[in-house]
Order: C-alpha cells, then sequence, then structure tokens
C-alpha cells in the first residue's frame, strides 16, 4: 500500500522579505479575522504592513527566519521511517497554512505519488477552529483542485495521546535537570491565546489545553510543582483568554517562586518558543525576581511523540473517516457537548 500523510502546520517566514507576506495570508484567513472578504483582505494587508517591522526584528534574533519548516521536514522524516514496512511505503508532506510549502502544493506531489490512502494530520494537539479546521478547509480546496481521488480520513485532535504525553513529560524532566535545591518550582504550562469571542462560540481549544496540562501532569507524578495552564501571543485589543503567561511570571516572582515554562501547544520550536518564551519572558522573569527561570523544549522528533502520530495514522487507515486519536479511544468525539465547534463533526 501507498501511503500519504498530510502534516499541517502554520509555518513561518523563510527569509526578511517574507515576514510581510506571511503576516498577510495569516490575517486574511477569515478563521482568524471573521469579516467579509472585501473588508477582511484591505484590512490584513494593513495590518500586515504596520507590523512587519516588528515582526522583522523578532526573527532577526533568530538569524531571520522561522526554523518551522525544518523542524516539521525532521518530523515529517521520523514519521515515514515508523510507518514504513514490507507492506507499506509511507511518504509524508509537509503543508503549510500562511507560508510555503502550502496546501496546493502538497496536492500536488501527493497526486504525482498517487497514493492507494491519504491521512491529514494536524501538528496542532488540540483543535481549534482558527488552526486545525483552517488547514484542513483549505486541504480540501487544494485536494479538489488537483483531483485526488485517494480515500482520505483524518487525525481531528490528540490532547492526551501517550506518545504526546510521554514525550511533554520527559522535556519538563530534561528540563528540572540541575534546578536549584532550595528554590520552590511552579510550573506554567504556556498556550498560545485566542480571544475569548471564539471560545465563547463553541471553539473546544481551551478544554483541550487543559486536558493535555492534566495528563502530562499526571505523567509526570513530581507533586512539588505547582502547575498552571495560562496563554501567550496576544494580539490586538479584544478580550483574550487567559490567565496571560507574563502575569503569571510576574506573580512566580512576587512569590519567590522559580518557573518551569512548558509550550504546551507547539510542537516544534519557532518565533514564540525561541523569541516569546527564551529571550523575552526570560528578561521579564529577572526583571520580576523569578529566582531561577527553565523552558521545557517542545517535543520536536522525540520518539515517543513520533510513535504517537504514528499510532494515531495507523487508526485514521481504519474505521471512522474523522478520528480523535488518544490511548482507550474508539476515536469518536472527545469534546462536551456545548463545544459546538468540535472538529469531529465539522469537515
Amino acid at each position: 500500500m501507498k501511503l500519504a500523510v498530510v502534516m499541517f502546520n502554520l509555518g513561518g517566514p523563510d527569509s526578511p522579505e517574507a515576514v510581510e507576506p506571511f503576516l498577510r495570508n495569516l490575517f486574511s484567513d477569515p478563521a482568524i479575522i471573521s469579516l467579509p472578504t472585501i473588508i477582511r483582505l484591505p484590512l490584513a494587508r494593513w495590518i500586515a504592513k504596520r507590523r512587519a517591522p516588528i515582526a522583522r526584528k523578532i526573527y532577526e534574533q533568530i538569524g531571520g527566519s522561522s526554523p518551522i519548516f525544518a523542524e516539521t521536514r525532521k518530523q515529517a522524516d521520523a514519521l515515514e521511517k515508523a510507518l514504513s514496512s514490507s507492506d507499506v511505503e509511507a511518504k509524508a508532506f509537509v503543508s503549510m497554512r500562511c507560508w510555503h510549502p502550502f496546501s496546493d502544493g502538497a496536492a500536488r506531489a501527493i497526486a504525482a505519488f498517487n497514493p492507494d490512502k491519504i491521512v491529514l494530520l494536524p501538528l496542532y494537539p488540540q483543535y481549534s477552529t482558527s488552526t486545525t479546521a483552517s488547514s484542513i478547509k483549505d486541504w480540501h480546496r487544494a485536494a479538489k483542485k488537483a483531483e485526488l481521488a485517494a480515500p482520505t480520513s483524518r487525525v481531528c485532535c490528540y490532547p492526551w495521546e501517550e506518545g504526546f504525553v510521554a514525550a511533554s513529560a520527559a522535556k519538563i524532566r530534561d528540563a528540572m535537570a540541575g534546578a536549584v535545591p532550595d528554590i520552590s518550582y511552579r510550573l506554567l504550562f504556556s498556550a498560545h491565546g485566542l480571544p475569548k469571542r471564539m471560545i465563547n462560540k463553541g471553539d473546544p481549544y481551551q478544554w483541550q489545553v487543559e486536558q493535555s496540562a492534566a495528563a502530562i501532569i499526571k505523567a509526570l507524578d513530581m507533586p512539588q510543582l505547582e502547575p498552571v495552564v495560562c496563554y501567550q501571543s496576544k494580539v490586538g485589543r479584544l478580550e483574550w483568554i487567559g490567565p496571560a503567561t507574563d502575569v503569571e511570571i510576574a506573580r512566580a516572582g512576587a512569590d519567590g517562586k522559580g518557573v518551569i515554562v512548558v509550550p504546551l501547544a507547539f510542537v516544534s520550536e519557532h518565533s514564540e518558543t525561541l523569541v516569546e518564551l527564551d529571550i523575552e519572558y526570560r528578561h521579564l522573569a529577572a526583571e520580576a525576581g523569578v529566582p531561577d527561570y527553565r523552558r521545557a523544549a517542545t517535543v520536536g522528533s522525540h520518539s515517543d511523540f513520533i510513535q504517537g502520530l504514528a499510532g494515531l495514522v495507523r487508526r485514521a487507515l481504519v474505521g471512522k473517516t474523522v478520528t480523535c486519536g488518544f490511548d482507550g479511544s474508539s476515536g469518536g468525539r472527545i469534546c462536551p457537548p456545548g463545544h459546538k465547534r468540535c472538529g469531529y463533526t465539522q469537515d
């Protein structure tokens, strides 16, 4: 069997010149700004032009570009090896939402590969209409254009999948190596924030983030740590879900606590981890009097995470068209009824 796996991520600029068009693509997405096209597109151009100088300075601190494609490609290569066997020729394709390689290029490459089956795999453990749903919708457009006819199934979410949880716990333990013995630490699970109005409309992201944190805490079995779920990367004047990561860092400083920051909703390193967490928030922690600031790495290509992804793909190949993948699951819906924008029911 020839198997194509499409791995979805946001993407990031690959040069200083790409920063403004990347931002324009981001803010043009109706999942990000839900306004009529005639208003949204000019607004996206204006926001991108206004924010580009600031964003370029951010990327300058990590070499002028985002490492997210290289990181995702490493994950794709590792997943191919985990899935390939004498019976399966597996090939993983990267599809980014806001910068190259886009869905159209991935769809054309898959058409040339001519697979027997296709599995859509978001690199977002927690489902949101702003991430997974947007990528899937754009994929369907591109797949139709490329005339892909192979049977297709997809993984919806995996907030407490065993491999993801194990890899996250391992990265936290690595960050704890060399921790100062007489310091009490607070474990800050930092996820990308969303406007509160999106959650109020039924987006399950916040609930799933909290489920991920709870599963990792249980796996860690380190009761001395004080866990807090918080959110970073706020943009604009809308009210966002909280508490905010920077506020929690300042509170830890006031309480004399060390912090271990865990990038909970990111599976690869990029500007939000390498700049916002490693540079900006580290500086904030020093100013706030945090006695020790530590940051756990993203799960990246950790073997447990890759094996977990491989298990999700295998599960998606049998049974239902849409799978909410996690250990012990029948593959059905996991979100409580109040989350009407649950991805299990949307395509």
